[in-house]
């Protein structure tokens, strides 16, 4: 059974240089997350999520909502295992895809395809896997001659087209999202919905961070609110 366990699960990030005065301003500012504490050998620390225990089992889609700073952000990075955390524990059983940087690992100089190879060994795949997948990849980004040149040369848009056609060409169990990805110009943007949509759709659970309560409502059949790192009641 495909699943995500959080159990009593609390996230330090501990603050150097700083007056206690400026730590308390940044902390409990309405735009911000995060309660003061002590953490070993009585560090200060802001605890950026505090307590936050629920499941998702096989066929749920989960909507974290929340203000910039509650911890949606940093609670899918700890499910990602991106973040350790502090106290309690996350199990999870099943492989994990995380769209929450999709442009993260990328390197400036090296080519196209180059970049493909090196993004799809950070998702795990092998290199013979990855070889039998650069073909498609170039050709759903719709990048032509650039593929052969540095990441350098391209917009901004080129560079996320591509992102996205490699982040969205990997499947796994269980996708974890920070807000709904739009890419591109309007062309691009229709087919790359309906790739996000299938992938969505083939996920056995979605875990969704978003500011949009219409998309949480839409498509989530469970919903946490987060305020400075702990969950209340929706």
């Amino acid at each position: 059974m495909i699943s995500i366990v959080l159990n009593k699960v609390a996230v330090d990030f501990p603050i150097y240089g700083s007056s206690g005065r400026s730590i308390k301003n940044v902390a409990f500012s309405s735009l911000t997350g995060g309660i003061i504490a002590r953490g070993a050998n009585n560090v200060r620390v802001v605890r950026a999520l505090d307590d936050i225990s629920f499941e998702c089992l096989e066929g749920d889609r989960v909507g974290l909502m929340g203000h910039n700073g509650s911890g949606k952000s940093t609670l899918l990075r700890a499910m990602a295992g991106i973040y350790e955390p502090s106290s309690g524990s996350i199990e999870v059983r099943g492989s994990i895809i995380s769209m929450l940087s999709i442009t993260q690992g990328m390197n400036a100089e090296l080519t196209g395809y180059q970049n493909i190879l090196l993004r799809t060994a950070l998702l795990g795949l092998s290199r013979t896997e990855a070889a039998r997948m650069v073909d498609g990849i170039a050709d759903f980004s719709d990048l032509g001659d650039f593929m052969d040149m540095p990441l350098r040369t391209y917009s901004s848009g080129m560079a996320m087209r591509l992102a996205f056609s490699i982040a969205t060409s990997v499947e796994a169990d269980i996708l974890l999202m920070d807000e709904w990805l739009s890419v591109g110009d309007v062309e691009f943007s229709q087919k790359a919905k309906v790739r996000l949509d299938h992938m969505v759709s083939k996920a056995k659970i979605l875990v969704l961070a978003s500011h949009s309560s219409d998309l949480v409502d839409a498509l989530c059949n469970k919903k946490y609110m987060l305020e400075h790192g702990r969950i209340r009641p929706v």
